[in-house]
């Protein structure tokens, strides 16, 4: 996974290779026409379809509410038992945490790796062990807002070697996207954007 986050983190490398590589199958004398009209581009019509435009806002809404795990959640009273088989069942691969009662008050995180090494590795019983005992604190969730860019939250995923992070806004959980979830976007937003470039060099602005 981590080779594939670096390979779409360096994919507008590609793009650049692959619009020079139709420059240069273009006749001498048009190259410089080619880039004359690709530098003539006004920069706004640069800032507004260049790359890192997606936001984590756009994630959540293609994902529609309650899609993909985006609002599921568990309390710091569940057992672990019941927080997987909620994971199993949705198939996803971490739950919110919130105190009992308190829905919208964000206490922790609780993933597939906390259980592997909480649960499985140290021999506990899951039925017997409560969320709260082995989850990710809030004090140590790392977490994004609406606003961010998908590019920076794929770099800090990468980073800190998380496959979940939280969304909040104005401290309120307002969802969650995975790291499949920014891949995705990642690549749809680069594809289109060589689609465009390849409709530019073909006439096609």
């Amino acid at each position: 996974m981590q080779g594939a986050l670096r390979t779409c983190l360096t994919h507008g490398n590609v793009v650049k290779g692959s619009l020079l590589q139709h420059v240069r199958v273009l006749s001498p004398l048009l190259r410089p026409i080619v880039f004359s009209r690709f530098e003539s581009v006004s920069s706004a019509r640069i800032e507004e379809q260049g790359f890192e435009s997606t936001r984590i806002a756009d994630i959540l809404k293609a994902k529609g509410k309650g899609a993909d795990g985006s609002w599921l959640w568990c309390t710091t009273d569940d057992t672990v038992y019941d927080a997987v088989k909620a994971m199993t069942q949705h198939n996803v691969g971490a739950l919110v945490v919130v105190k009992p009662g308190e829905q919208k008050s964000v206490a922790g995180i609780i993933t597939e790796r906390d259980y592997l090494r909480k649960i499985i590795v140290q021999g506990r019983s899951s039925k017997s062990t409560k969320v709260g005992d082995i989850m990710t604190e809030e004090n140590k969730l790392i977490t994004v807002t609406p606003d961010t860019k998908v590019l920076k939250a794929m770099q800090l995923m990468t980073d800190k070697r998380i496959r979940h992070i939280p969304v909040i806004d104005d401290k309120d959980m307002i969802g969650m996207v995975s790291i499949g979830d920014v891949v995705r976007a990642v690549v749809s937003e680069h594809r289109e954007e060589l689609d465009r470039l390849n409709a530019y060099i073909q006439g096609g602005y």
